[in-house]
């Protein structure tokens, strides 16, 4: 498998990033903008260790070459609310077929559950996107974020209703977009 254009991107996603999203929930039929403040930093191989044991997943070799980083947030929505966060992310590469590779996205706290997960990744070395699919109790989230350059990513969030096991995602229930641009 080659990683080189895997490792590449989350070079590019190290830094601070200035953020600016739309959300439009579908439920309850409202948009809304956010404003977010992201800071990605290299993950140290201590830090990839406690990752993989958060998530009791069984893997003791090449830890050091895995791609992952540690990243904090702070979020403030055009009502004023505001959300802050911290995660650490590991991704362990499964398979390669053509220009995908594909494999496990570990995090020691994930987004709408605060326990550590499990999820798949995808990423196509020609498009530069990293699709994340993560199966949450009430709902299957789906993160996309596409590097347009080193300092311009595009970010597309998906959230359907859980279905029931085996069924299709075909209920939306939050759609979000955003414009993700490097600071330093």
């Amino acid at each position: 498998m080659d990683l080189s254009k895997f490792h590449y991107f989350f070079e590019c996603c190290v830094g601070n990033w200035s953020i600016e999203r739309t959300y439009h929930y579908l439920a309850h039929q409202t948009v809304e903008r956010s404003h977010t403040e992201f800071q990605v930093a290299p993950i140290p191989p201590a830090l990839k260790q406690k990752v993989l044991e958060d998530n009791q997943y069984p893997l003791t070799d090449g830890i050091e070459n895995l791609p992952g980083f540690q990243l904090a947030f702070q979020t403030v929505s055009e009502t004023g609310e505001a959300v802050s966060q911290e995660l650490r992310a590991l991704f362990v590469p499964k398979q390669q077929n053509g220009a995908v590779l594909e494999g496990d996205y570990l995090r020691d706290r994930a987004y709408e559950e605060a326990r550590a997960i499990v999820s798949h990744f995808r990423y196509n070395t020609e498009t530069r996107e990293l699709l994340m699919t993560t199966p949450y109790t009430k709902v299957v989230s789906v993160d996309s974020i596409k590097l347009i350059n080193p300092d311009l990513r595009i970010r597309q969030i998906l959230n359907y209703r859980r279905p029931p096991e085996g069924a299709p995602l075909d209920t939306l229930v939050l759609v979000g977009f955003g414009v993700e641009q490097k600071v330093n």
